[in-house]
């Protein structure tokens, strides 16, 4: 189960409440807290957790905040998204103005929405506002473009607070749009095990669809162009670029940009290697063709998007710092849990695999230090698997253990901004399936955005003590992770505290709230998984959620 839980005042009250019991991290996703020092909020009581047949004995753990100044400070923006190009190949962009897609987006703002993936490099800009329709025969492509029409006359309605343009599709319309996405995943996947991608087409009309979306949903746009597009001699040939700045700039779009993604990867995808150095001259290059445009010459650029930090990674993330380390506004990489396709749920709930975030954000902290002290990093792009996440797994409620302790350690170790790779459709990584339903890490996801604000705050455990041995590495089960509660919250008062717990231990540990946070009124929202999946179920029920 999953708990949010929120103790409201810094006074001694007959509110409080006894301490909080976290179950096995093998039965249940452990305890969200929210703690508050304010009386504002009105007492929430505490769920009472069924002990399981089998469980070892409870550890007492004294628990405290260090509440005097933050160890960290990240992004206000801190959990943002992603959206893969694949959209533009199966047909899912043309429907991003759905009105439900849109409202689950707003959710989660204010954030960064990456336009990127694997796709990018083969990404082309056309402006045609509307290119010739081929017709097809009968089958769901040929009913959609006879449809594409009568739905930009008849169901886009203006949002007259911000001139939004939001569709109401038929559902005839969706159902047709499924069947053709579905043809269009085997096309797709077909590309990704044989490493052979064919190009993409964005017109002017898609980027507008595209922009639409994200202005719309609170979201500011991040593109990332195509890098892999090279002149003889190997450096970027920036003129499908240009078309796209200057047409982005007649329409007064704000967007920041990027320059490709994985590019350590780019000679098993294109038979081109593109080395550190070169691709940091391509930056340079990028950064002269925004300053002489208006709109984009103070516009944010971020990079160089690498993979996970191999050795031959590092080495290429060293050359591009030399050259263009001051030119990005924050250096960015990608982070990928596991390499095969294979997973098991509990694979999910292994401290050996989780800590393989922690070992790779120092190997980038490192690097960047040595050239750009105190330069932002991002981890723009966390998947599960290398396949874009496993079917059944990684859109279930298993999946937020990672998740969650994903966000904490990240904030904790200073990386500033984090994007779910993907809001919508692409893998089976994302937030909203293709019925525009949200699964469990939307919950949880918008859950954090509105109770967890920016700054992170030191955690003082005690009663957790274990003798190392001889060639034993001893990693931590409990993970517990405190912020200030986010001040847009006005459920909650500044000097509010949101502290969110993992354990993973096969034992329940009983948690007592000591020094600053002894006898503080708890708010406690938990997240269970709903019907007989159990931690395979994509739907989840939430008690006490109304008050955030």
């Amino acid at each position: 189960m999953r708990v949010l839980c929120a103790f409201p005042e810094a006074m001694p009250s007959s509110n409080s409440r006894p301490p909080a019991c976290l179950a096995p991290g093998a039965l249940y996703l452990a305890l969200l807290l929210h703690l508050s020092l304010s009386s504002q909020a009105g007492d929430r009581r505490p769920l009472p957790v069924d002990r399981a047949a089998g469980l070892k004995e409870k550890t007492l753990i004294l628990l405290d905040v260090s509440t005097k100044n933050p160890v960290r400070t990240v992004n206000e923006n801190f959990l943002s998204l992603q959206l893969d190009p694949s959209i533009i190949h199966d047909g899912w962009l043309d429907f991003l103005s759905s009105k439900r897609l849109v409202t689950l987006a707003r959710g989660l703002s204010p954030a960064f929405l990456r336009f990127g993936g694997k796709r990018t490099d083969f990404l082309q800009f056309q402006n045609l506002r509307n290119p010739a329709k081929s017709r097809g025969g009968p089958g769901p492509d040929y009913y959609l473009k006879n449809y594409e029409d009568d739905i930009v006359r008849s169901d886009v309605a203006l949002d007259k607070q911000k001139g939004c343009k939001i569709a109401q599709h038929p559902d005839v319309m969706l159902e047709l749009q499924r069947e053709k996405a579905a043809q269009m995943h085997l096309v797709l996947l077909k590309e990704q095990f044989s490493n052979t991608y064919s190009n993409l087409i964005l017109t002017a009309r898609s980027l507008d669809k595209l922009y639409n979306f994200a202005d719309c949903s609170g979201l500011h746009l991040i593109f990332a162009l195509n890098a892999l597009r090279r002149n003889p001699n190997n450096s970027w040939n920036s003129s499908s670029a240009l078309s796209l700045l200057k047409y982005s700039a007649s329409k007064k779009y704000n967007i920041s940009w990027e320059l490709g993604n994985e590019p350590n990867n780019y000679r098993t995808m294109h038979g081109r290697a593109v080395n550190g150095s070169q691709l940091g001259k391509d930056y340079i290059q990028l950064k002269s063709l925004l300053q002489p445009i208006r709109i984009y010459s103070r516009a944010s650029l971020y990079g160089p998007n690498i993979g996970r930090p191999r050795k031959n990674v590092i080495a290429l993330l060293d050359g591009f710092m030399k050259v263009a380390g001051s030119t990005v506004d924050a250096v960015t990489w990608q982070h990928c849990y596991v390499d095969g396709r294979v997973v098991k749920v509990m694979d999910f709930l292994k401290t050996r695999l989780l800590d393989t975030l922690s070992d790779h954000i120092r190997k980038i902290q490192k690097v960047v230090n040595t050239y750009t002290p105190g330069k932002k990093i991002w981890l723009e792009g966390v998947v599960t698997t290398s396949a874009g996440g496993t079917n059944n797994l990684s859109d279930s409620y298993a999946a937020g253990f990672l998740w969650l302790n994903t966000l904490g350690m990240l904030a904790n170790q200073g990386i500033d901004v984090v994007i779910r790779h993907s809001f919508f459709d692409h893998g089976y990584n994302h937030l909203v399936d293709q019925n525009f339903n949200p699964l469990p890490d939307y919950w949880l996801s918008l859950l954090y955005k509105r109770l967890i604000g920016p700054k992170v705050l030191a955690v003082h455990v005690a009663g957790l003590q274990r003798k190392p041995r001889p060639g034993r590495v001893i990693r931590d089960k409990l993970r517990i992770y405190a912020h200030c509660t986010n001040h847009h919250n006005h459920n909650y008062v500044r000097g509010s505290i949101t502290l969110f717990i993992i354990n993973l231990h096969r034992s329940r540990k009983k948690i007592k709230l000591a020094g600053t946070l002894r006898d503080k009124l708890v708010h406690q929202y938990l997240l269970q998984p709903y019907g007989q999946e159990g931690l395979k179920s994509k739907t989840q029920g939430c008690q006490y959620c109304g008050i955030i």
